[in-house]
């Protein structure tokens, strides 16, 4: 859950609430935890320079390889001259940096606050403990975490921000044959780009009492090591031997730079007196400034100096960062490992467990993970760990042990768990994975609305009673209706009309334009239009008289079908808010706003609807989202509830109900939410956490909303941490467990319920998951290892 910025008066509580939620809640370095994220501070330079004699540099050999990224620029009061340098430099790093995901740039044309300044530049955000991440210990930069784990870990901020100096004596003139009293953009953003890719130390300095700070390791700390051997990274901090080693000679470590550098270990800019923005994020200026290539990541640049490429030098030392550093010094035995936990799977189990405290310090080489049943050990290197030939039926539990080159920590034993078989997997699609999917009865028969995030388009399996008619619905082309955009995000569906005159109304979104578009299809063909997001400007959430915004709207969404017309609910990322859209018998969309605007009549200012669904019986359509009410400093919601939308008639005003929020044990609820039609009522339900648990949440609360049922809570203790997605078929709940699948019964209410493992696969990233009836068998609709699967007992 994250706050727009529509909402300063949320930041203006950052301080108090970030240094509340730091004491409550510890980083986890389970890799089935929630990915944590931490804001970037520290900015990286490039320094105006002396007029040089303008030798322009031979372009660099990798510059011409096949482009290996998609770089998407935002430009603020940058004129179009500058457009074009800019687009020169992304050509460049597109080609020498690999990622499937697209890295998104924000960069600003402004008067900089040091003339001596050219250009500047920060990575969007830092991860920790992501898929596939090489040190869970360490944070890497956005774009870097983004290419490692093959997935966008926040989509709502670029993964990297640049400002350039509008005040430099800039060669204007495209040709990158600045005079010696001139500057080369493209040189200086060939440059800031490599800082925003992880070309950065996140380290600081204080001049007064001497001593560094460096309390956000990245890679690229821990491939910078001191003459006698000690990484950066590894340091105390704050420190007086921190601070000795950043104004003192250091060194690149990493094996891919060093052989760049014909053997020699790098080395890195340490001036004696402490450069923010400078020192140790640069190569060294008096050794590199006249080596041609290698020398664009040094400090400055001077007047009249060009840069083609990044050189073969930066782009080794960025690869270096994709490996894992090698083991530190260690200066203590390791402490025990925390929050050791067993999952229960099919004939195996997952252990999990935290570092320990001074894992830092201790540099733990392997740990070991012993069968108590069985008296077995094995050795692995970081949680999660799959322990494999087990026995269903059988109880285990396991021993934990830290172990470094000094010796091993006591050990710490987990819970005990039973393993017990999984269900049957049929691939349905085998070329979509189905991340995102809907279902609905459509003509009587199972329809699945589904993406595919590969190739970035919106499909359909339509069953006939005997095999499955596989549709492309939009994402291939840009004919007849269609876009040739990404549109692999949230999705909706529903059905109009009735029997032979049922229409398919599927609404979803382009995640290039973010736009909410909708496609109808009548059996025969589709149709399609943009419902919203192609407005002319940005509206505000407080005009009240709504028209299509050119908002973000591509987050969420919801729809419902009455007698009166078609009805789609979805948030305004742009603004924070809830936006519906009506089509009624004169074929025209009817805009409002739903929630999240203000105060009066029981609604609220927070930050809603980043989860949504919604249901319809009759003429009532109830639609259920979350509110953000406060968050810390990494963005994150530290106060949230459940809240439930509900009118009878499209023009019949809405009434309000918080179904859930801040009180005794829960801190947040709502990050995630559904809403299910069933023969017993309508099931609300949600997922909270406590004021402990902050960054992931712990249990699954529901309500039947037409029994006036109290809330009831679910524990999946043993399973794993409970997560989307929610789904709910008459009394049988499926939920994500720790990027699995389970399911329980609706019947048990006690702390203690009947749990099912249904997936024994992990899942790379959260995926939906909905329940269908085929010829009378209940299935589970879900990705598994990449593709679209039908999944039974």
């Amino acid at each position: 859950m994250y706050a727009s910025p529509r909402f300063p008066r949320l930041l203006r509580g950052l301080a108090l609430v970030g240094l509340v939620a730091g004491l409550l809640s510890t980083p986890h370095a389970n890799a089935l935890s929630l990915t944590l994220e931490r804001p970037s501070t520290t900015w990286g330079y490039t320094f105006a320079g002396p007029a040089t004699k303008n030798v322009v540099s031979t372009t660099s050999t990798a510059a011409h390889l096949e482009k290996q990224s998609n770089f998407v620029v935002t430009y603020t009061n940058f004129p179009d001259w500058a457009k074009a340098d800019v687009q020169a430099a992304i050509d460049i790093w597109s080609a020498n940096f690999a990622s499937t995901v697209p890295i998104t740039v924000d960069a600003t044309w402004a008067r900089s606050s040091s003339p001596g300044v050219l250009g500047s530049a920060r990575p969007g955000n830092y991860f920790s403990n992501f898929v596939n991440t090489p040190d869970p210990v360490l944070w890497y930069p956005s774009a870097l975490a983004n290419a490692i784990s093959g997935t966008d870990l926040d989509k709502r901020n670029p993964e990297i921000i640049i400002q350039a100096n509008s005040a430099a004596n800039w060669d204007q003139r495209n040709d990158h044959l600045p005079t010696t009293s001139e500057y080369d953009l493209t040189s200086v953003f060939i440059h800031e780009l490599g800082h925003g890719l992880g070309f950065l130390s996140t380290d600081s300095y204080d001049n007064f009492y001497k001593y560094g700070i460096l309390e956000q390791p990245t890679p690229f700390d821990a491939f910078t090591q001191t003459p006698d051997g000690r990484r950066l990274s590894d340091l105390p901090s704050p420190s007086i031997d921190l601070g000795v080693a950043l104004t003192n000679n250091l060194v690149w470590t990493g094996p891919l730079g060093v052989a760049a550098n014909g053997g020699v270990k790098p080395k890195l800019f340490t001036p004696s007196r402490y450069e923010a923005g400078s020192s140790v994020s640069h190569l060294d200026e008096s050794t590199f400034s006249s080596s041609g290539l290698d020398a664009v990541m040094t400090p400055n640049l001077d007047a009249g100096e060009v840069f083609q490429g990044p050189g073969p030098l930066a782009v080794a030392m960025l690869a270096d960062l994709r490996t894992k550093p090698p083991i530190g010094l260690s200066s203590t035995i390791p402490q025990a490992p925390r929050n050791a936990s067993a999952l229960v799977g099919d004939r195996s189990a997952l252990v999990t467990f935290d570092l320990p405290a001074n894992a830092r310090t201790a540099q733990i080489t392997s740990y070991s993970i012993t069968n108590t049943t069985t008296g077995e050990s094995i050795s692995a290197t970081s949680s999660p760990v799959a322990i494999t030939g087990l026995k269903n039926g059988v109880s285990y539990s396991f021993g934990i042990t830290a172990l470094n080159m000094l010796g091993a920590s006591n050990s710490v034993l987990t819970n005990t768990i039973i393993p017990q078989p999984s269900w049957k997997v049929s691939p349905l699609d085998a070329t979509s994975d189905g991340l995102h999917l809907a279902t609905t009865q459509f003509r009587g028969q199972p329809a699945i609305v589904y993406t595919d995030k590969k190739r970035g388009d919106l499909r359909v399996a339509l069953w006939n009673g005997k095999t499955w008619s596989k549709l492309i619905v939009d994402g291939r082309g840009g004919t007849e209706g269609r876009t040739s955009h990404n549109v692999a995000g949230a999705i909706s569906v529903c059905v109009s009309g009735s029997g032979t005159k049922e229409v398919l109304q599927i609404f979803y979104t382009d995640t290039v334009d973010k736009d909410l578009r909708h496609a109808s299809y009548n059996a025969v063909k589709f149709s399609y239009e943009i419902v919203d997001g192609n407005g002319p400007t940005v509206l505000s959430y407080d005009v009240a008289d709504r028209v299509r915004t050119a908002g973000d709207v591509s987050v969420s969404n919801a729809c419902a079908v009455t007698a009166e017309g078609l009805q789609v609910f979805y948030r305004d990322e742009s603004q924070g808010i809830l936006l519906g859209a009506f089509k009624g018998s004169n074929n025209k969309w009817r805009y409002e706003i739903v929630d999240g605007d203000t105060k009066e009549n029981n609604r609220t200012t927070g930050d809603v609807a980043t989860a949504l669904r919604a249901v319809t019986v009759g003429s009532k359509v109830s639609v259920i989202y979350d509110s953000v009410l406060a968050i810390n400093q990494q963005h994150a919601s530290t106060s949230g509830e459940v809240r439930l939308a509900v009118r009878t008639g499209a023009s019949t005003p809405w009434s309000y109900t918080t179904l859930d929020g801040p009180s005794g044990a829960i801190a947040v609820a709502g990050y995630g939410v559904s809403l299910s039609k069933t023969v017993s009522g309508v099931i609300a339900m949600w997922l909270t956490s406590s004021g402990v648990s902050l960054s992931s949440p712990t249990q699954i609360r529901w309500t039947n909303l037409d029994q006036g049922s109290s809330v009831a809570s679910i524990s999946t203790e043993g399973f794993g941490a409970p997560s989307l997605p929610l789904t709910v078929n008459n009394n049988s709940l499926a939920f994500g467990c720790q990027t699995r699948l389970c399911t329980t019964s609706l019947l048990s209410t006690s702390n203690k319920p009947t749990l099912t493992l249904v997936t024994n696969v992990r899942q790379a990233e959260r995926n939906d998951s909905e329940w269908i009836m085929l010829n009378k068998v209940r299935y589970l609709v879900t990705s598994m290892n990449g593709k679209l699967s039908l999944v039974k007992p």
